[in-house]
């Protein structure tokens, strides 16, 4: 039996970063939360993570730049997940580096398919139902 996907969900609003957390949980994955990209890079530090579930506006570093940053340092995929849903928006965030781009609000479900998607695409898929 292999490990579930460990996914690293980064949003500065409490509601969204637990209920998404929640709902990957319940979906046989294990997830880690942070508010910022400072708070990233320090979950980063201390573990390895299959997926990043990245929100474009939070304080300090925003997550387009954080996007970029990590496309220097690894190979984790990145799913941008933000309210920013303009073409102009979803083009920079995949332009920058992001695997996906899916914008708030959203569907549970769809974000969960579209995590299994890339998880299929880098070799490591969560249980499906």
């Amino acid at each position: 039996m292999s490990e579930p996907a460990h996914i690293l969900v980064v949003d500065d609003h409490d509601e969204i970063r637990n209920s998404v957390s929640s709902y990957l949980e319940r979906n046989g994955m294990r997830t880690s939360v942070a508010e910022s990209a400072a708070e990233m890079d320090a979950q980063r530090a201390r573990h390895s993570f299959d997926l990043i579930v990245l929100d474009v506006m939070m304080p300090g570093e925003d997550g387009l730049t954080a996007c970029k940053r990590l496309r220097q340092e690894c190979g984790t995929p990145v799913l941008m997940l933000t309210a920013l849903g303009e073409d102009d928006d979803r083009i920079e965030g995949l332009e920058g580096g992001a695997d996906d781009y899916l914008s708030k609000p959203f569907n549970p479900r769809e974000l969960l398919a579209r995590i299994r998607a890339i998880m299929r695409r880098s070799e490591k898929s969560p249980p499906q139902d």
